[in-house]
């Protein structure tokens, strides 16, 4: 976790005084469930919840990390360093429990948290995009394809296809948040041999989990393997719109630009540098939360009942993606908020090629009007080459090609290079995005 690309709410979730604070509900909470059951006295539930910290305070983490440096077990060394502050009462600590109850059910607390956090992110890139969509809706534009000219589109067109992928992406991490919160208090191998099941059942209703079906010794990473992959998917979207705003910030281009503050600089040797830095940045983010879905893949496959080939992985990609993406949808909201969009600069490309983004219209009239659609693609083609090479203005070209004439007038072919045509269903995808 890098403090230049980390918002201080989700770095929270991951340090070592939350995780402890984690791990000590999960166990007082079992507590209380044996208790209930009459496996551990009543006093000693309550003892644990009275005597134990209240905070996991620096010195606190010092203390455990110093008794694992002896006992070369993390679990282990928070146990002991509850023990030294309950007392007597804290023997009754973790009965028939193993460490992966613990570990486990804490990862899917943090993860689920960290969902929060990252939907909470979405919905901030969901509203830029949406007031963007509507405010630009009718702003005619070149689409492309290829990154050639095509055919007419809208700039709202564009915002309004990032916020449905956005949407999209919303509704697959709700489900992921569904998938790993899961709770495991199984005990070893997962059998319930030493912890009765309703045990599981308290401390998953008291952390806001569902019970984990069937654990081995783990929580199946399966789970997790779909909560990175989508975490991916997310990363994936958010590069999509990045790479969109550099091409519209090209020079050459300029149709919208990365709002530029005052006192900001470009680059160290070229004063006139405005550059696409933040979406280059994002970019750059979204690589580094995909590469946790592989490894995330990779830890499904475990030996029997349990081992821990996953655990060194998910102690990195855990914080890591998480953190990357939050501090990536925050930085992206930002950005779409204040991206500076050139009505000017957007008119001039819709000129630039003389009309040629109307050729397939005047392709699908001649096909209605007799001409059969091999001779109606040539005709067009070769009056379409001549602005190309000849930089030529297409509606003079085509009025003065005697094959086209045989078919269509003048007036006629003036008609079809009208933009509103192809924008008369925008009001429709709005609909069906914005409802």
């Amino acid at each position: 976790m890098i403090p230049r690309y980390s918002r201080p709410e989700m770095v929270a979730i991951w340090q070592p005084a939350t995780r402890y604070q984690i791990w000590f509900e999960i166990e007082a909470h079992a507590t209380d469930a044996m208790a209930a059951l009459g496996t551990i006295p009543k006093e000693a539930a309550k003892a644990i919840w009275v005597k134990a910290p209240k905070k996991y305070d620096d010195a606190a983490v010092a203390r455990i990390d110093e008794i694992e440096a002896v006992t070369k077990h993390d679990v282990i060394a928070f146990l002991t360093y509850v023990a030294e502050v309950v007392g007597e009462e804290a023997r009754f600590l973790h009965q028939g429990m193993t460490s992966s109850d613990v570990l486990d059910t804490t990862l899917s607390v943090q993860l689920a948290r960290a969902s929060d956090l990252l939907l909470a992110g979405m919905d901030k890139v969901l509203a830029a995009l949406k007031a963007r969509a509507l405010e630009t809706k009718d702003m005619v534009a070149m689409g492309r394809s290829h990154g050639i000219h095509a055919e007419p589109v809208t700039i709202g067109l564009k915002f309004a296809r990032f916020y449905a992928e956005f949407a999209r992406g919303r509704e697959r991490l709700v489900a992921a948040r569904k998938e790993i919160a899961t709770c495991a208090i199984s005990g070893a191998v997962g059998t319930f041999a030493n912890i009765d099941p309703r045990v599981e059942a308290h401390v998953a209703a008291k952390m806001g989990l569902e019970v984990e079906p069937v654990s081995t010794q783990v929580i199946p990473r399966d789970r997790h393997a779909m909560f990175f992959a989508t975490l991916g998917v997310i990363a994936s979207s958010i590069e999509n719109i990045a790479t969109e705003i550099r091409h519209m910030q090209r020079t050459e281009v300029l149709e919208a630009e990365e709002f530029f503050s005052a006192g900001q600089k470009g680059s160290s040797a070229m004063p006139h540098k405005r550059n696409p830095v933040l979406s280059e940045n994002l970019t750059g983010l979204a690589r580094i939360v995909r590469s946790a879905v592989t490894p995330a893949l990779e830890n499904v496959a475990l030996w029997h009942e349990r081992d821990i080939s996953h655990s060194s992985v998910e102690r990195m990609i855990g914080p890591d993606a998480t953190v990357t993406l939050d501090f990536a949808l925050h930085r992206l909201a930002g950005l779409v908020e204040k991206l500076v969009v050139y009505p000017a600069h957007v008119q001039r490309n819709l000129d630039q090629l003389g009309g040629l983004v109307f050729s397939q219209r005047v392709l699908l009239t001649l096909t209605q009007k007799g001409m059969s659609r091999e001779a109606a693609y040539a005709a067009v083609q070769r009056n379409a080459m001549k602005v190309w090479q000849e930089k030529a203005n297409f509606l003079t070209e085509l009025k003065g090609d005697k094959e086209i004439g045989q078919h269509m007038t003048a007036d006629e072919l003036a008609e079809l290079f009208d933009l509103t045509y192809h924008t008369k269903h925008v009001d429709t995808i709005f609909g069906r995005v914005f409802g």
